[in-house]
């Protein structure tokens, strides 16, 4: 296996890394910034801290941290004979990761793929620093990628660059949220342009959009054991209204759109096959990266094949996962547009059997709809939960031919367990349980750990929290001219002592973030408890086109300024991976109100329960499956209406959820309290590990398609 995977990245030759002045001593911190694996790992994040904490601190960003060390630093950490340990413990542990020969994959299925699986998707969140992703469909991507990577499942991704990123959000005074894109500086970030492995010049592949030749390039990071292909039209050979095409994520006009979806399904083909890499298993995630089935399908007609044998050889080779979970979240395209963008860009397949192969169902008929595509050219299709699978066998099936496959989602626990978290699962778990995550067993030695360590770890990391949040809150009121009067007020605001609820999502109407201020004064009566007080904090963005989430945005902010709940509920801007892990760590409950069944997974209460959270969830995607009545609340499975899910959800917070946190014995400790953080931690690390997730992605389809090709 260690042969294939050198053999796949011989495949993808790279321009030279940046110039970064490190001494010799320490020549192999270039590798380690180089790859993104030192953003899970506890002992390379600490080296780069121990550098310069002030730069650290400020970036989070090794590339750009080396390009400004000075060398009085580098000095004074050669005759430190601490950093020097800790620099060749992580080196050790790095060459180790890289070169173990005995993953998951190698031990139980090594020799049974003949081919990479082969992973396309629209975004990937990564690292705050590479601002390639909107929300759960991009954290999603790249837990994905880094669970790919710890158990040796041979993998290349493909994606889009998107040199201005997704939008950052900033609430105005009023509380409307304002965009602002930011030019990413790709001399700062560990990525390296992909050279064409015959020229040794930049690679280069063309796609025809509307008539005309856009060229396209792309770069590489690396993600562990994975690559990952970025997609590029920012191209000097490019004509000036082609550049832009792969700029921003999720751009809004729709021709605009369908262009970042060829570049992504057709270029990506294209790239992968430019390299030599012939995938055993294709991967659409999302329909986004669909008409890459296209571009296979040509490829098959090329060498003679009819018609059916050629779409049967690409399905054969294909899963598609559908996150979307009703059939209007799909995207789609108007056929005209389609026509004319597509028009010669396809070898072998007329404009009208591309229209017909993505021709939607029942009254949508007439549309251009990717996710019909996927489906009609993928041997499987399935949900990201068991739920969500129903819901799209029941509106799919006829075009699936059977039901959906379930494959429930899960996170990566090294890269959301927050520190104090992490050191108590070190010492009650033992040291080596990153290399048994994907074993349930694992998990039960959570029930023996001391109540009094659990409940410390998890303080610290609340007061961590804490202080994160007063320092956004303090930019956020300075920005909007508050006086320092209100600066000072907020030292003594979001007390960690505090029960403290989070919601933090996307902001559209079918999450319901308004649900819980259906009854004001009642909210208000409950969170202002003078013996048992609560404070919530909200935090997520609105597409740039979804004016109703934006007002749903501002109805929040403005609550959060008003008399009844200032000071106990506060909107936190610009969320991000950063302010996600943040919260997922430090937060008691977490918030979810979904309308059923419209969650297809929701993969932050997976975070939250991984830190000893207690999800207080509407009973839909994950939590179907999650909840057991001794790990947190579940109400609403069957919503009949908004008022009813509401009052539910009060119940459950004066009755039971409130009390049970101010429950303490002599001692302090609410231990009730701590046995459902115990049973949280079991859940949300032993079913819903992305190890776990893809463990199941091999058995269920990888494997089953990848062998196919070799019967």
């Amino acid at each position: 296996m260690i042969d294939r995977r050198d053999k796949l990245n011989a495949a993808i030759p790279t321009g030279p890394k940046a110039s970064l002045g490190i001494p010799r001593p320490f020549n192999r911190l270039y590798d380690i910034a180089y790859n993104l694996w030192w953003s899970w790992d506890p002992v390379a994040r600490e080296l780069w801290g121990r550098i310069d904490p002030q730069v650290w601190s400020a970036t989070h960003n090794p590339v750009g941290l080396l390009q400004v060390v000075e060398p009085s630093t580098w000095e004074a950490l050669e005759a430190s004979g601490s950093f020097t340990e800790l620099y060749v413990e992580a080196v050790e542990r790095f060459d180790y990761y890289l070169d173990n020969d005995q993953t998951w994959f190698d031990t139980n299925h090594g020799v049974e793929l003949d081919g990479p699986v082969a992973y396309l998707c629209a975004e990937y969140g990564i690292n705050v620093k590479l601002p390639f992703y909107s929300g759960g469909l991009g954290v999603l991507a790249g837990d994905h990628v880094k669970s790919a990577s710890d158990l040796g499942i041979p993998l290349v991704a493909v994606g889009l660059l998107y040199r201005r990123g997704f939008f950052r959000q900033a609430v105005d005074p009023d509380g409307w949220q304002q965009h602002t894109y930011q030019r990413l500086e790709l001399r700062r970030r560990p990525i390296r342009e992909v050279l064409d492995p015959h020229s040794g010049q930049p690679l280069r592949v063309a796609v025809s959009l509307n008539g005309r030749e856009v060229a396209i390039g792309a770069w590489r990071i690396d993600v562990g054991r994975v690559p990952l292909l970025l997609l590029d039209t920012d191209l000097s050979e490019n004509d000036p209204a082609d550049r832009p095409i792969t700029h921003i994520l999720y751009v809004r006009g729709r021709e605009a759109r369908f262009a970042q979806e060829a570049v992504l399904g057709i270029g990506g083909a294209r790239v992968l096959r430019a390299l030599g890499i012939d995938p055993a298993v294709w991967h659409i995630n999302e329909g986004h990266s669909a008409l890459s089935v296209f571009e296979r399908l040509s490829w098959e007609l090329d060498v003679d094949a009819d018609f059916e044998t050629a779409k049967k050889n690409v399905a054969d080779r294909t899963l598609f996962t559908l996150h979307t979970p009703v059939p209007a979240g799909n995207e789609t395209f108007d056929p005209s547009m389609v026509a004319n963008a597509l028009s010669g860009t396809i070898d072998g397949i007329d404009t009208d059997t591309q229209l017909a192969l993505a021709r939607g169902r029942g009254d949508d008929g007439g549309i251009f709809d990717m996710g019909a595509l996927a489906i009609r050219l993928s041997d499987r299709t399935n949900g990201v939960s068991i739920r969500h699978a129903d819901v799209v066998s029941q509106d799919w099936g006829s075009l699936i031919g059977g039901p959906a496959l379930a494959v429930t989602n899960g996170i990566h626990p090294a890269t959301w367990l927050g520190h104090g978290i992490r050191r108590l699962l070190n010492d009650g778990v033992g040291l080596d349980w990153f290399d048994r995550i994907h074993e349930p067993e694992t998990w039960e030695a959570i029930r023996s750990i001391d109540d009094g360590k659990v409940w410390r770890a998890h303080a610290a990391q609340r007061e961590l929290m804490t202080r994160r949040l007063r320092k956004r809150l303090r930019e956020e009121y300075a920005r909007h001219g508050q006086g320092p009067s209100q600066l000072r007020w907020l030292d003594d605001q979001l007390p960690s002592d505090r029960l403290t609820i989070a919601f933090a999502r996307r902001f559209t109407s079918y999450k319901r973030a308004g649900i819980l201020f259906t009854d004001p004064a009642r909210l208000e009566a409950i969170v202002k408890n003078p013996d048992r007080p609560a404070q919530l904090v909200f935090a997520g963005k609105a597409h740039p086109a979804d004016r109703e989430g934006q007002a749903l945005i501002k109805s929040v902010f403005e609550l959060s300024q008003s008399d009844a709940f200032r000071g106990h509920l506060f909107f936190i801007e610009d969320y991000n991976l950063r302010l996600g892990r943040t919260l997922v760590t430090g937060a008691d409950v977490w918030l979810n109100t979904p309308r059923p069944p419209r969650e297809a997974s929701g993969t932050s209460g997976m975070k939250a329960a991984a830190n000893g959270a207690l999800n207080l969830s509407v009973l839909d995607g994950w939590w179907v499956e999650g909840y057991d009545g001794t790990n947190g609340w579940g109400f609403g499975e069957e919503s009949i209406t908004d008022e009813a899910d509401a009052e539910m959800l009060y119940q459950l917070l004066e009755s039971e959820v409130v009390p049970a946190y101010y429950d303490r014995d002599e001692l302090g400790l609410p231990r009730s309290w701590i046995s459902m953080m115990k049973a949280s931690m079991i859940t949300g690390l032993s079913q819903f590990s992305t190890h776990r997730m893809l463990i199941d992605y091999a058995e269920k389809a990888y494997l089953p398609l990848g062998r196919r090709q070799g019967a």
